[in-house]
């Protein structure tokens, strides 16, 4: 089996009025990735995904052209089989060989960012094909699920003090679910308005749901432990993305001070970035994004430094259908993930991209049974709203 073509295109799928939120990125008005075909000789199509921006509302023509013009070229002819060695090579590029036979990476210099990006849609795409070439699921090919459902948590939580608790409790009602995360930070202007939405919120709630926090990185290290101190009552389950991914030291910081437990790494790249996060004590729960961290393959390892270490994985899934259901397979897989995050803002590009809806029951989401990834892709969907030029 060999791939015979790769293509990418930047969707951008509208969101409606009455379903836009405004957070510290502004307002949400479009859905936006860039959502990668591969095909083989036998016929058989993965799915990948790629991301490059907060709250996937950015620009998406730099790193849609790396994949038609670099980095597709680069896996024409090549076995979807061979995931590991694509990977690697791709990585190390053009010391790809001498990594190889040596056993140690020599990475390009651009080993981040949009190189990455590129990296994890097309691993995405190789395990989505590999499962249909099997007959499989992805997660079967990874050693098998842990349960056929797992448990979400519903993440959104925009609204203000005000109304924050009516939102969440909406949540609550709509899916069953006993975890929500809401939105703070710089979209509040303030770490004690930050707070007294949380507080609102925890009032609402009662003790017996999980709350999270989420800045985003929007604070600065001494406004984040003003707000850990401020919400020191409210037994949040964790405090997401306190500092920007930049300020590891700082992220320790917070973590030391704050009597919640730190998740983070949405926004990080790779197993190294993770193990940063990690030995310098950073975090209580990695977040990996597989359309960003490195795909699944990547995501796995990261998993397996979360298990060594005695922490536990919650991949990041705000994102379009490829990477949501990739994050499903890792979360079925891993032996430290606990829990799936479900958005409960406006999200065309999984909702509009799959044919079979995708739900949330009693507060578990199932895990797919179908080959590959488990996603149904509406192909006039992608073709509907891919930009042009």
């Amino acid at each position: 089996m060999k791939i015979t073509s790769a293509q990418a295109w930047w969707v951008q799928i509208p969101i409606e009025l009455e379903q836009q939120h405004v957070s510290d990125f502004g307002r949400l008005r479009t859905f936006d990735a860039a959502i990668l075909r591969l095909e083989t000789d036998d016929g058989l199509v993965g799915w990948g995904e790629a991301k490059n921006a907060a709250g996937s509302a950015g620009d998406y023509g730099t790193l849609v052209h790396l994949l038609n013009n670099e980095f597709g070229p680069r896996i024409i002819g090549r076995d979807p089989a061979d995931i590991t060695w694509i990977w690697e090579d791709l990585y190390n590029g053009v010391r790809a060989e001498k990594a190889r036979s040596s056993g140690h990476v020599m990475p390009e210099l651009a080993r981040r960012g949009l190189t990455i990006s590129a990296i994890s849609a097309i691993d995405i795409a190789l395990w989505d094909i590999l499962g249909k070439a099997d007959g499989k699921p992805v997660w079967q090919l990874l050693g098998g699920r842990k349960a056929d459902r797992l448990r979400a948590y519903a993440s959104g939580g925009w609204a203000d003090k005000d109304t924050i608790g009516d939102q969440l409790q909406g949540y609550i009602t709509k899916g069953g679910f006993d975890g929500v995360k809401m939105r703070v930070g710089s979209m509040d202007g303030t770490p004690h308005r930050s707070a007294e939405r949380v507080i609102a919120a925890r009032r609402a709630l009662g003790p017996d749901v999980d709350l999270m926090v989420d800045a985003h990185g929007t604070f600065n290290v001494a406004d984040a432990k003003r707000f850990a101190y401020l919400v020191r009552d409210c037994d949040l389950a964790w405090f997401e993305e306190p500092v920007t991914a930049d300020d590891k030291a700082g992220m320790a910081e917070v973590r030391a001070a704050s009597h919640a437990p730190i998740a983070a790494g949405e926004s990080e790249a790779t197993r190294f970035d993770f193990r940063d996060l990690v030995v310098g004590r950073c975090v209580d729960i990695l977040q990996p994004d597989p359309a960003c961290c490195g795909g699944i393959t990547e995501a796995m390892r990261i998993g397996t430094l979360a298990s060594a270490f005695n922490l536990r994985l919650a991949p990041h899934l705000w994102a379009g259908a490829p990477c949501f259901f990739a994050g499903l397979q890792v979360c079925a897989a891993a032996p430290a993930s606990f829990t799936v995050e479900f958005s409960l803002g406006a999200n065309p590009m999984i909702h509009d991209l799959s044919r079979t809806p995708v739900e949330v029951h009693d507060g578990k989401i199932a895990i797919p049974e179908t080959p590959g990834i488990g996603l149904d892709m509406d192909e006039g969907v992608i073709k509907q709203f891919a930009k042009k030029g």
